[in-house]
């Protein structure tokens, strides 16, 4: 924690952006094995580097040839990959989609984490007349839902159509929603009618 304070003093010094800074903060604390509390109320893992030739498990598309947020959720006793591993996702919506379904089959979130675009450089383009929000897979540019506030009804797309833009400072969030559109709402509050369009 002392280096990442000491990370953010000298990065301001040297005229860094804060999304920089917050990223190189979230791996120095990652590296030191800082853990959070989970959804379920114990230690949780870490968010991992989603591989450039991961599938959604949910939809089946390959994650890194698609746009926007991605995700990756812990279950507690349920490791499909038999490996430990988080099942990865192409979107908040598939993330959400596989949680709202595997709830109802019994299984628990320990830990969900989205891209987190208060915490990366990321751009918009246009892409056949749509707008259309960068990825990213790296580790460090994710956080847990429940640190998490999302722009949902925008005008910019992901994988899945109207991208859920998550964003862990509310004020980042606001602003894409004036600029884009769309409402604000805690990641964790998503129903599964949200979710469930399209």
């Amino acid at each position: 924690m002392v280096v990442a304070v000491a990370l953010i003093m000298s990065g301001h010094q040297a005229g860094l952006s804060r999304r920089r800074l917050l990223a190189g903060s979230a791996t120095l604390l990652a590296l030191a094995g800082c853990q959070n509390t989970g959804e379920s109320g114990g230690d949780t893992p870490s968010a991992v580097a989603i591989s450039d030739d991961a599938n959604c498990v949910q939809c089946g598309m390959v994650i890194s040839q698609h746009p926007g947020p991605v995700g990756q959720t812990y279950y507690q006793d349920h490791t499909p990959s038999g490996d430990g591993e988080p099942v990865p996702f192409c979107s908040t919506t598939c993330t959400f989609r596989h949680r709202f379904a595997k709830a109802d089959a019994g299984w628990t979130p320990v830990a969900t984490f989205l891209t987190d675009y208060s915490a990366v450089d990321y751009d918009i383009r246009t892409e056949g007349g749509a707008a259309v929000l960068s990825h990213h897979l790296e580790a460090a540019a994710f956080t847990e839902t429940s640190s998490l506030t999302v722009v949902a009804n925008s005008d910019v797309e992901g994988a899945m159509g109207t991208a859920i833009v998550p964003f862990s400072d509310s004020a980042d969030a606001d602003a894409f929603a004036e600029k884009h559109g769309g409402t604000t709402l805690p990641a964790e509050d998503i129903q599964r009618e949200l979710v469930s369009r399209g």
